[in-house]
């Protein structure tokens, strides 16, 4: 599987997790220059807590593209150290 958004590899791995549709990658998969930290967080009642970063493509920000959950409740430990996609991302 692989994440990109205009033309730029974000995240590339055969080593994904499908939850709720989303292919959760692992974080060591993700290119970190893309990437900078969001302040948004936002809950889920089974998943706990998610984080999101920013993603930023010669000068173009896409806000929150990327989610992940740093400390998952044990439901979804299986996501812990992966990150998502959305906003515009495509993953194929």
């Amino acid at each position: 599987m692989k994440a990109t958004w205009h033309g730029a590899l974000l995240a590339q791995s055969d080593d994904t997790i499908v939850v709720e549709g989303n292919q959760y990658f692992p974080a060591n998969s993700i290119n970190r220059a893309y990437f900078s930290d969001s302040d948004t967080h936002t809950t889920c009642p089974w998943k706990g807590e998610a984080s999101y970063y920013n993603v930023s493509i010669d000068g173009e920000v896409n806000k929150d593209a990327a989610w992940y959950y740093p400390n998952p409740k044990e439901a979804a430990a299986n996501i812990k150290d992966r990150v998502a996609f959305w906003k515009g991302v495509v993953v194929e």
